[in-house]
């Protein structure tokens, strides 16, 4: 039973009518339509750098949200990731901030704290209040002049910016320069970005926003069609970076840690720190359906998952975590369908 199938008798009310005889269409843009703002609590505001293809997407969750985190990737960089252990005292965070950047990436934090700060959010401390803002970071240094990367006030920018409306997706924020299918050497590579996507179930609505910068090729589950990823030899196609390697074909050299697909997973559900946590693993799901090969080496894949609890509902994690795959994937397929080619780096539009 194919994945369409399965869907249409299952009884699952995903909020959109499934196409008859249309086994061939992408399944999950069509029943995924939304963006991670469809989250109540959820605003998200993007920087990009004009100078070169870079910057920074923030997440905000001005009234607090439980939260946790995943690492699969082998590279990752990250801030303020220990805190959402769910034995240790903090219980919520303020905002989540992506960035290119590589590490450097991770100052964009920094910004969004003191946005926050300025409007009296955070934990309060007596003297002070201390917003929690954990990152992570991918790398797109290889792209124009590598000293040019987003800061401080690149995040306070993102931050400046954000809104509830559905963001926007492609070449910017964390997206700008985002690429896939890079085993082969980045000659071969394509154009990659950010996308976003919701789902609404038995009264709980989850999103996701990814930026997706892999080592591999992305490929939509409900068909296994090649969407992009490495290119063949003259660069007209696409070359299909597992297959290749099965056939005996060697990849090139890449440097670990020149990678990387980060996001968010959110949900009005009320959660506790365990169960969010449970949920942002879960969440990896997605990027196995769609990412190949993914969590390598030259990766820092790393999703984090919160709760902001306006339903006033508490959540089961079994459905939450299955909505959570479910929006990781059509995020990331959204996310190479709306970025565009810069020179040297076709996207899946121009490959069409």
């Amino acid at each position: 039973m194919n994945r369409r199938r399965f869907i249409e008798t299952s009884g699952l009310a995903l909020g959109a009518t499934l196409t008859p005889n249309a086994e061939d269409s992408p399944l999950l843009p069509e029943i995924l339509p939304g963006s991670i703002t469809d989250v109540a609590g959820i605003k998200v505001g993007h920087f990009t750098d004009a100078r070169r293809p870079t910057g920074c997407t923030v997440i905000l969750t001005e009234d607090g949200a439980v939260a946790g985190v995943d690492v699969r990737g082998a590279a990752p960089g990250t801030r303020e990731t220990d805190l959402l252990n769910p034995l240790n005292t903090v219980e919520q965070v303020h905002a989540v901030a992506l960035a290119g950047g590589s590490a450097f990436g991770l100052d964009t934090a920094s910004g969004v704290m003191r946005y926050l700060e300025e409007k009296h959010i955070g934990i309060d401390v007596g003297s002070a209040r201390v917003p929690i803002v954990p990152a992570a970071i991918l790398f797109d240094l290889s792209l124009g002049d590598a000293r040019i990367r987003p800061d401080a006030e690149a995040g306070y920018n993102a931050c400046k910016s954000a809104s509830n409306k559905t963001p926007a997706e492609g070449n910017i924020g964390a997206g700008a320069g985002a690429t896939v299918g890079k085993l082969f050497g980045m000659t071969r590579a394509m154009k990659s970005g950010i996308g976003t996507a919701s789902v609404k179930v038995g009264g709980f609505t989850v999103g996701a926003i990814v930026a997706v910068n892999a080592v591999g090729d992305v490929l939509d589950p409900s068909t296994g069609k090649l969407l992009a990823g490495a290119r063949s030899p003259d660069g007209k196609h696409l070359f299909g970076t597992t297959n290749a390697i099965l056939r005996g074909e060697a990849p090139g050299s890449i440097l670990n840690g020149t990678s990387t697909t980060i996001g968010v997973v959110a949900t009005d559900a009320r959660l506790t720190k365990a169960q969010v946590n449970k949920i942002a693993q879960m969440a990896h799901d997605g990027l196995a359906r769609t990412i190949s090969p993914v969590h390598t080496p030259a990766d820092g894949d790393t999703i984090f998952a919160v709760a902001t609890g306006k339903s006033a509902r508490s959540g089961t994690v079994m459905l939450l975590g299955i909505l959570a795959a479910e929006v990781v994937a059509a995020a990331i397929i959204r996310a190479v369908r709306a970025a565009k080619g810069i020179t040297g780096l076709p996207s899946a539009s121009d490959l069409v």
